[in-house]
């Protein structure tokens, strides 16, 4: 525990970098006009048209420039912890490359308001989680999982690759699926990232614990200009890299089993649309959510969106805490 200080300090400073890479940020995607589309059946949200978005760079930037910074020693030197970090930080702008693409796909591209077809993006998202499992396996030796009454990692031989690949695959279009709301996507996030770099703290991996929690003094400066009502939407630029990149963290723990209870919300998101889509199928027309994702449901029935955003998150912070104090189970 005693690096949590260095951590903290980097959160400070990367939120301060993001204050003030903000604005000109918001100035240049102005300029270039990359402002959001709004499908149609979201009525409750064309007001938001033409805000500027892609703004998952507000955060990626900084990060990245603070994270080869205070581990350049170890990256370009011998110790494999140190350069065990690059991983997140790649996995961050590999799905954020991605949903750059995604996000121009939808604003310029054949497919406005539509974005890359689901399926190229999911098999592309499905590669690069495949890539990403070999190298946590083969290369990094992450514990395969952590459970909290046992005493050692537990190893899952040939089940580790096609369920490390779903974790990834799955926090990514979990995350995507909560940037639906003023500032709940960031929030939920950063809440996520601060939980898992404490697990990281307690295990000793310091280069991941400043990673991580850079990452939330990023995303509370881009909070900052994403809390409602929103001069920015970090897009799938921003939310795609955040969920992969969760799953990841997560993994490099060995305690991925907490997602459920650490990343709520994005599941329960992520849960809600498979919910609706099979009842869907099966009722042949019938819903069972007004809207999916569950946080649209909660519009429609009457929430307004700052209150959505508030509750969800009270709701992330009680499951943060029970999935911590199952860290310290012996």
């Amino acid at each position: 525990m005693e690096n949590s200080p260095v951590a903290i300090a980097i959160s400070g400073l990367s939120f301060v970098m993001t204050i003030i890479w903000g604005e000109p940020l918001i100035r240049l995607l102005k300029a270039w006009r990359v402002g959001k589309v709004i499908q149609k059946e979201v009525d409750q949200h064309q007001q938001k048209m033409g805000t500027p978005t892609m703004g998952g760079f507000m955060f990626l930037i900084p990060v990245t420039l603070l994270t080869i910074l205070f581990n350049a020693v170890s990256i370009f030197g011998f110790d494999l912890l140190g350069r065990s970090v690059l991983l997140p930080l790649l996995t961050l702008w590999a799905y954020g490359l991605l949903g750059m693409i995604d996000d121009w796909e939808g604003i310029r591209g054949s497919r406005k308001g539509l974005g890359m077809r689901s399926s190229v993006k999911f098999a592309i998202q499905v590669v690069f989680a495949i890539v990403i499992a070999f190298v946590l396996r083969d290369i990094l030796n992450v514990p395969q999982m952590i459970w909290f009454t046992a005493k050692q990692p537990l190893t899952l031989g040939p089940l580790y690759i096609p369920v490390a690949v779903f974790i990834i695959v799955a926090t990514s279009n979990a995350v995507n699926f909560t940037d639906g709301l003023d500032g709940l996507a960031g929030l939920i996030a950063a809440t996520a990232f601060a939980a898992f770099g404490l697990v990281a703290v307690i295990q000793g991996q310091n280069y991941l614990a400043r990673f991580c929690f850079s990452l939330v003094g990023a995303l509370f400066g881009f909070l900052w200009f994403n809390v409602h009502p929103a001069n920015l939407y970090m897009g799938d630029t921003g939310s795609l890299a955040l969920g992969a990149t969760l799953g990841v963290v997560a993994l490099m723990t060995g305690y991925w089993v907490l997602i459920p209870l650490l990343a709520v919300i994005p599941v329960s998101e992520v849960v809600s649309v498979v919910i609706q889509v099979l009842y869907f199928k099966v009722t042949k027309g019938k819903r069972f959510f007004k809207m999916a994702p569950l946080h649209h449901h909660f519009e429609l029935i009457g929430w307004s969106e700052t209150q959505i955003v508030q509750r969800f998150w009270l709701i992330s912070l009680v499951f943060t805490m029970l999935g911590i104090a199952l860290v310290f189970v012996e």
